[in-house]
């Protein structure tokens, strides 16, 4: 409306670019100062056209605005564009794909851990339920190169193939392998043969609902106590006792010691129940003279304040 309006008045009546943006302005505004020039007849027709034009913008950018709000579209851009820059700010997170039966448990641990992630899952009605409460979750198809890379992947600690089927899950981790190879992958699988499957097209850990669910019944009917144990030492609720990996940097002053030297139980009052070496192989319940190396594991147990000291250290 300005661009045009300037260049009417500096056609129809010859005047300056400053005095006919001028005259625009207080036109379009209605603001209703007095003209700078006379107008000839053909500027005072085109003078009540830019006023009928600029007054009919105007009501029709605050009727189009109103029903933006009143309808909730504005907020729900809004939302969008917040949901999308959270994406595009996260990293150190997990993806989770599916929120079914076992997805839902899963994204309830990280919830109580403190944990980000983000869900993947195709079903619209599960994913609006999933923003309501504010969580961050896309509505796609997870096997797609271009939802796993809005979802950021490249800054990803690892994703969780958690669908419906064993060949969804396949094709999800077949797709995430491909766009990081070095991504930490966990499957679910249905059936054996799937269990083998989901291990060739590149997992790194492939678990069984039902397999696990078994042998946690079996082991609470032979060992009911051991089983309780494990349960109070790995739960997100226990506030006295926790069992945690802590993983050993480069620049650590622990590297390069051995368990007696580091006195972690003395210094920290945790106890090492493991350490598993930088090439996978795990040492259980390892000796005095074990050494710590850069890169291990440490599988310990403690107090959660004093493994958050012990986390500190073990970052150098």
């Amino acid at each position: 409306m300005l661009a045009g309006g300037t260049a009417g008045y500096m056609l129809i009546e010859r005047w300056s670019l400053l005095d006919a943006f001028y005259m625009t302005v207080i036109t379009v505004s209605t603001v209703g100062y007095r003209e700078l020039h006379e107008l000839s007849p053909a500027g005072r027709l085109f003078t009540v056209l830019l006023i009928v034009a600029g007054v009919g913008t105007a009501f029709y950018t605050i009727t189009l605005l109103a029903s933006l709000v009143v309808d909730g579209s504005l907020m729900a851009r809004f939302d969008e564009r917040r949901r999308n820059r959270m994406l595009d700010e996260l990293k150190d997170h997990f993806i989770l794909c599916g929120h079914g039966r076992i997805g839902s448990i899963i994204a309830a641990e990280f919830r109580r851990e403190g944990i980000r992630y983000v869900v993947i899952d195709r079903d619209e009605e599960r994913v609006h339920d999933l923003i309501e409460r504010g969580e961050l979750a896309v509505a796609a198809d997870a096997s797609r190169e271009e939802v796993l890379t809005r979802v950021g992947i490249e800054r990803a600690r690892g994703l969780i193939a958690a669908v419906g089927t064993d060949a969804e899950n396949v094709y999800t981790i077949l797709t995430a392998r491909g766009l990081r190879p070095d991504l930490y992958i966990i499957g679910r699988a249905e059936t054996e043969d799937g269990v083998r499957k989901l291990g060739r097209a590149g997992a790194n850990r492939v678990l069984s609902p039902y397999q696990i669910g078994a042998v946690q019944m079996a082991q609470t009917a032979l060992r009911p106590a051991v089983v309780d144990f494990v349960q109070l030492a790995t739960s997100s609720d226990n506030l006295e006792l926790a069992m945690e990996q802590i993983k050993l940097a480069e620049r650590t002053e622990l590297a390069g010691r051995s368990l007696l030297d580091a006195n972690l139980r003395q210094r920290f009052g945790v106890i090492v129940v493991g350490i598993q070496r930088a090439d996978g192989k795990m040492q259980f319940n390892p000796p005095a003279d074990a050494v710590l190396k850069a890169g291990d594991q440490l599988v310990v147990l403690g107090p959660p304040e004093s493994l958050k000291e012990l986390e500190v250290a073990a970052a150098g």
